[in-house]
């Protein structure tokens, strides 16, 4: 099938002609006709797959001219580099289109988006805290909205916007579409779904937890953080297909520890993201690394959903993700486009139980590699790797306490006064015997 088989308008087509595609993905050509019928729907495909264009398509087919400056099409995402993101494909999509779009997220301040959204704009991508902070304030109205895309809704309630998105929900308008578009469907979307969403029709491409078949996935075992570095670097010297590279690590305080040693073996090289970073930071070494000038770039499952990048050759996992479903979406990095990619995973025997869980919701073994045998093996251990010393409690019995009646003496005569409060009269009585008083007052 080609996008002109699909009912697009000359204007999209032309853009998707600049663009260089021609034929939709599975998600794409299921969901078009589905969501062209005006029906709510679920999407579910793996990262990789074409989601951004499986709703954006349909979406501006329907976009109609309108003189109101209030947005007709809002889309809600988890991250600010996956509003930019959005935001470009848009643009390109709408290159023979009047169509204005603004992306708005937080980090940055609000006074230009505030601006921006109150020129007026067709369609408004947004991550949720943002966007209620413009609603609130007044600078932007959400009444003229038809159509509302949730993507990575799973991601969005794994980053704590559960709360805001059913705030969004609440303010728009009763009739409009509903378009959830996810990796992975839990318990927590299917009751958004629910509560929110009017009979939605499933679209799935492929079933959760398949692996991408044009990814080749290989797995080394290695004992420790610091062997890691060093097959790291050892790959990284003698592959020379290794030109664009993203490599994952568990946590952010990990991700700068793999940048200071590897700025120092390779530098220039490589760059880190993750939600510590200031926001220009982020941008920047992101920009570098899809210009070529970073071949390597350090991130956090953050960025695992937030980034589409062209041709990344290989992902490498250098720690096992604790969520079995992270792993999809990590890999999904690379292999993009019916392109073909490379994953490599480092597994150390304390995350066997993380790596027996992905094998088993892919329902496959990932091949084991040989290690290098010029592979310097280290010996000195992390914090987190030394072994935990655990002292056996023993417990005293604590003697039993005799009550032998305790040492009371008796108090002393003087010591056995109880003062007492004596008045006036009391005492004038004691001294002479009787009462003495001022006498009658004088009419």
């Amino acid at each position: 099938m080609v996008f002109r088989e699909l009912n697009l308008n000359a204007s999209l087509l032309n853009a998707l002609d600049d663009m260089g595609y021609e034929h939709p993905t599975t998600i794409q050509h299921k969901a078009f006709p589905v969501i062209m019928s005006g029906r709510d729907v679920c999407g579910i495909a793996q990262t990789g797959t074409g989601k951004t264009l499986a709703y954006l398509l349909p979406g501006l087919r329907m976009w109609q001219f309108s003189k109101d400056r209030f947005p007709q099409m809002l889309i809600l995402v988890p991250t600010r580099e996956l509003v930019v993101q959005v935001c470009e494909e848009i643009k390109k999509l709408t290159t023979y289109m009047s169509v204005v779009t603004v992306g708005v997220y937080g980090g940055v301040n609000m006074r230009p988006q505030q601006l921006e959204v109150e020129n007026g704009c067709d369609v408004v991508v947004a991550t949720p805290g943002r966007l209620l902070d413009l609603v609130l304030h007044g600078s932007l109205r959400l009444k003229a909205i038809k159509r509302l895309v949730i993507d990575e809704v799973d991601e969005m309630f794994n980053l704590g916007f559960r709360t805001q998105i059913n705030n969004v929900l609440d303010l728009l308008p009763a009739r409009r579409q509903n378009l959830l578009f996810s990796a992975t469907i839990t318990a927590e979307v299917e009751t958004l779904m629910h509560t929110h969403f009017n009979n939605p029709a499933w679209v799935e491409a492929a079933p959760v937890g398949t692996p991408l078949e044009n990814i080749d996935q290989r797995l080394y075992q290695v004992p420790n953080f610091h062997t890691k570095v060093n097959l790291l670097t050892l790959l990284l010297t003698e592959d020379e297909s290794m030109t664009k590279v993203m490599v994952f690590a568990a946590t952010k305080k990990l991700a700068d520890e793999l940048q200071d040693i590897l700025e120092a073996r390779l530098p220039d090289q490589s760059g880190v993201v993750h939600s510590n970073k200031a926001q220009n930071q982020r941008f920047n070494t992101v920009k570098k690394f899809r210009d070529g000038e970073y071949r390597l770039m350090i991130a956090t499952d953050l960025v695992a959903r937030g980034i589409d990048i062209a041709e990344v050759t290989h992902v490498i996992n250098f720690d096992i993700p604790d969520e079995k479903e992270s792993y999809i979406h990590r890999i999904g990095r690379t292999g993009r486009a019916d392109r073909r990619g490379i994953s490599i995973a480092f597994a150390s025997p304390r995350e066997a139980d993380e790596l027996a869980a992905i094998q088993e919701l892919m329902k496959y073994e990932i091949p084991v590699q040989p290690l290098p045998e010029h592979l310097e093996i280290s010996e000195v251990l992390t914090d987190d790797e030394m072994p935990k010393v655990h002292m056996r409690e023993t417990l005293i019995a604590m003697p039993k306490i005799v009550d032998s009646g305790g040492a009371f003496h008796e108090k002393l005569e003087k010591n056995k006064k109880v003062n007492k409060k004596v008045s006036h009269k009391e005492k004038m009585r004691e001294k002479y015997g009787k009462p003495k008083t001022r006498g009658k007052k004088r009419k």
